[in-house]
């Protein structure tokens, strides 16, 4: 008696983040690893001579590094909204999904910093009863995180009106 309609009911429908996020951590990334570059290369020919200014290619090799890893990290956090909660999937070697039920929900909060403001992010902070169960959903395009929070606020009302 099974025509599939079940099954494609439990599939959430995943949503990954905008690319401002990976924007910004890499541009974050890149001036970090170039001002520790230059200070070491500097500092190292100074005190023990030019030949020794090619430490200073070692943060170069983090910047490598760096730049894969934020790319993988930015590539698993992903949320899916369905009909009694939300889920919020993350991490690349220690994957964590979070499940947070929209009637536990007690506050749900838009954040944007300097720095995310500049690259035109925000992120949604969700606050539950339990310490333990609070999300954060970070470099979402403001008109999608307010959506979101506007949303959310009203499951989590519809839901613990029944409480």
């Amino acid at each position: 008696m099974g025509t599939g309609t079940a099954d494609q009911a439990d599939t959430p429908e995943w949503v990954g983040l905008p690319g401002g996020l990976l924007s910004m951590r890499r541009l974050l990334l890149v001036g970090w690893t170039l001002s520790l570059t230059a200070a070491t290369a500097v500092a190292a020919g100074m005190l023990a001579g030019t030949a020794w200014a090619a430490l200073g290619a070692f943060w170069l090799g983090v910047l490598a590094w760096g730049w894969v890893l934020l790319g993988r990290n930015w590539r698993s956090w992903r949320y899916a909204e369905r009909a009694d909660d939300l889920l919020i999937s993350r991490g690349v070697l220690w994957r964590e999904q979070t499940v947070v039920p929209y009637g536990r929900m007690q506050l749900v909060e838009v954040t944007s910093g300097p720095l995310e403001r500049r690259f035109g992010l925000a992120s949604v902070q969700l606050h539950t009863a339990a310490a333990a169960t609070d999300a954060r959903i970070p470099g979402l395009v403001p008109a999608e995180a307010e959506r979101l929070r506007d949303r959310l606020t009203a499951l989590g009302e519809a839901r613990s009106a029944g409480l």
